[in-house]
């Protein structure tokens, strides 16, 4: 429980920087959003929802490396990130698959503050 209870914390402060930056409370779909646009590296004033969707799946992908679900296989032609998934995922139940995902959000965001200096 007390892992759970860190995560949360963790979890309050990232939300609470995001809002400070944006200045709007995101949820976990906005992250994974704000994510997918950051590693595309291509900011538009709108994406279609299909490529809200597409970056979405990039985002999940990128925070899901470093623990070996998936490897960069290439970028196409548009500059579109495709990944190779190398291990199938643990059944979960949704709060756990959110737990689990918050868990490599804020790794992705510690790694990206770390790269920063």
């Amino acid at each position: 429980m007390a892992g759970n209870d860190d995560l949360q914390v963790r979890w309050w402060k990232l939300e609470q920087e995001l809002t400070e930056r944006f200045g709007k409370k995101p949820d976990l779909e906005s992250i994974l959003f704000l994510i997918g646009v950051q590693e595309l590296g291509d900011i538009k004033n709108k994406f279609s929802k299909e490529q809200k969707q597409d970056l979405m799946h990039l985002a999940v992908c990128t925070v899901l490396i470093p623990s070996g679900y998936y490897e960069l296989d290439q970028v196409d032609e548009d500059g579109w990130p495709h990944f190779r998934q190398l291990k199938p995922m643990a059944p979960m139940l949704p709060h756990e698959q959110e737990a689990f995902l918050k868990d490599h959000v804020l790794l992705y965001f510690q790694q990206q503050e770390s790269a920063k200096r």
